[in-house]
């Protein structure tokens, strides 16, 4: 499994040398940007490592037999023995309260239910396997103080062979007690190769798309391209270019702000569309982020070809617009007015 992840050669090279020394740490921080194989790079590593059929081939690379009753269970999803942590479990909690709530965080409750608890039970699975339990932790950023102290005995005291994933594009939002714990994994953005490599293994549908603005935009993170794909961050593209050349252009565009807005809302109401537990703040923010990425894109690509052509004053404009969305993305993270803040940008990019 360690073998199919792409475009991660120092962070597999890392698990693996932990995994051959016969010494394999029992926590770890998985970080780096949304969307590059942090999940699918821990699910791998996962799988080596409660395999008991798992043993160095000729590279020296200790890795499972793909036949075994193991690897069956886990591609089927039904290994007892590894366990997902996510905000979306407080939904089949006991906790009438929790079940209750909107999935904005990764309760303290989940994380005692899901991992707590279990961590301390007696493996399901016999064998002689490299770890007992592992335990993934999705979006760990999501994890309250609470949370985290509480999870902090366990990864402190693990009970033997009991293996811990955080898997997080903001480790910094750990408590330093948890991080100093753990061993960090950094990942980074895919290759164009990787990239290309990763649309053909998915068989991802780029049809009717930009595919050359699609791959740039995505920067290196196969999430976001299959965002771009299954979501309406094409037609955001499509509607937005015109404006944002008379934008670049030095050109007032009145409209643009409430458009940005409105966008954003819709994107954000689909995703939550059919779940009442689903947030639509959280929402919210996923779709403004991927609007920021959008409008930071654009406005660095206007900068290099005025650039190109020593249009300075085109250059700075574009330069100043890149500072606005920055701020504007720290005003959404503090919960300023999500249509005020694209109003004010908008206006900002004008000036």
């Amino acid at each position: 499994p360690l073998d199919e992840v792409l475009g991660q050669p120092r962070a597999v090279g890392l698990l693996d040398a932990a995994i051959s020394s016969g010494r394999l740490h029992h926590a770890w921080v998985f970080h780096g940007p949304e969307g590059i194989g942090k999940f699918t790079t821990a699910l791998a590593f996962a799988a080596t490592v409660l395999d008991p059929s798992s043993k160095p081939d000729r590279a020296g690379r200790v890795r499972p037999d793909p036949k075994s009753r193991v690897q069956g269970l886990l591609r089927a999803g039904s290994h007892p023995d590894l366990h997902i942590v996510r905000k979306e479990l407080a939904a089949v909690s006991r906790s009438d309260q929790v079940r209750a709530s909107k999935q904005t965080r990764l309760a303290k409750e989940v994380v005692e239910e899901f991992l707590i608890e279990p961590a301390a039970r007696t493996r399901v699975l016999a064998g002689e396997s490299r770890a007992s339990k592992v335990f993934i932790v999705d979006e760990a950023h999501l994890l309250g103080i609470e949370a985290q102290n509480a999870l902090l005995k366990t990864i402190e005291e693990p009970a033997p062979g009991t293996v811990v994933v955080l898997v997080t594009p903001s480790e910094d939002r750990l408590l330093p007690t948890i991080r100093s714990r753990c061993q960090l994994v950094g990942f980074g953005p895919l290759d164009g190769a990787s990239m290309e490599a990763w649309a053909r293994r998915t068989a991802l549908d780029l049809s009717g798309l930009d595919a050359e603005w699609a791959f740039a935009f995505a920067g290196g993170s196969p999430g976001v391209l299959r965002a771009i794909a299954e979501t309406g961050l094409s037609g955001w593209h499509a509607e937005l270019k015109p404006l944002l050349d008379r934008l670049h252009a030095g050109q007032g565009v009145i409209e643009l702000g409430g458009l940005l807005a409105k966008l954003v809302d819709e994107a954000a109401a689909a995703a939550v569309a059919g779940d009442a537990r689903a947030s639509k703040d959280v929402a919210n923010r996923v779709a403004a982020r991927r609007m920021f990425k959008l409008l930071g894109e654009s406005f660095r690509g206007s900068m290099r070809r005025a650039a190109a052509v020593g249009r300075a004053e085109e250059a700075e404009r574009a330069a100043r617009c890149i500072g606005f969305v920055e701020v504007a993305e720290r005003q959404v993270d503090s919960n300023v007015s999500m249509g005020l803040v694209f109003e004010n940008l908008a206006a900002q990019c004008a000036e």
